[in-house]
């Protein structure tokens, strides 16, 4: 495996309705509902191991802290980036941070915007940050674990 911390990846997101706390049956505003926005820091941990797991290996998600500390609207675009923090065996802890983009920021994703999840705020973003935390994976064999779960091979 090619696992070091500071792997990182970013997602980029607008929020349709599909997205809502009302669609998630988590509430009943139309804003990006918090589990659409753990989902969306998932995808940028998965996007971040891609290429970085040996064949067969995937990763599977064990835990999570998330603050999600302010609303987006249907059409808001937002981004969420996950860093590699920390690799203690097979259990890896990305931490991430949700933004909302900027027009003049919009385009492909990538960079370091704001500077990353563990950098601070030397950009003056904390008024676009959704929200952030930790996630943690582990490493697995993915035919064991599929096998683990009774789920039948391909």
């Amino acid at each position: 495996m090619g696992l070091a911390a500071g792997l990182r990846a970013t997602v980029r997101h607008v929020v349709t309705d599909a997205d809502t706390a009302i669609q998630a049956g988590s509430g009943d505003v139309p804003v990006l509902a918090t589990p659409r926005l753990l989902a969306l820091a998932e995808a940028a941990c998965v996007a971040a191991l891609e290429t970085h797991l040996g064949e067969g290996m995937t990763s599977v998600g064990t835990g999570v802290a998330l603050e999600h500390r302010r609303p987006s609207p249907v059409g808001t675009e937002i981004e969420v980036e996950a860093e590699l923090t920390e690799l203690a065996g097979r259990k890896l802890v990305f931490g991430f941070v949700a933004r909302h983009v900027r027009p003049e920021d919009a385009g492909p994703a990538g960079g370091e915007p704001g500077g990353g999840p563990a950098g601070g705020d030397p950009d003056g973003d904390a008024d676009l940050v959704v929200g952030g935390g930790t996630v943690e994976r582990i490493v697995v064999d993915r035919a064991v674990f599929l096998s683990r779960a009774g789920v039948p091979a391909a």
